[in-house]
């Protein structure tokens, strides 16, 4: 049986493509703060807003599939 040691060139791409996906997660949770009438952390934290704690919830798991499909290839 061989043994495959992890590359240092993976571990790096790894950690590249998850802070971009971050990044990419957090300016997508912005866009859609601005594009939406109130203030989204007031609306879910203030006042228990559920329905919107679940469209933030399934968009934030939407966009994330859609990074890691890109990244994967």
């Amino acid at each position: 049986m061989t043994e495959q040691l992890i590359s240092s060139k993976y571990i790096a791409s790894a950690i590249v493509y998850s802070v971009l996906g971050l990044i990419i997660l957090f300016l997508s949770l912005i866009a859609f703060d601005k594009f939406t009438p109130g203030n989204l952390w007031q609306e879910i934290v203030e006042k228990h807003n559920v329905a919107m704690a679940i469209t933030v919830g399934a968009i934030t798991i939407a966009v994330a599939q859609i990074v890691a499909s890109a990244i994967h290839g």
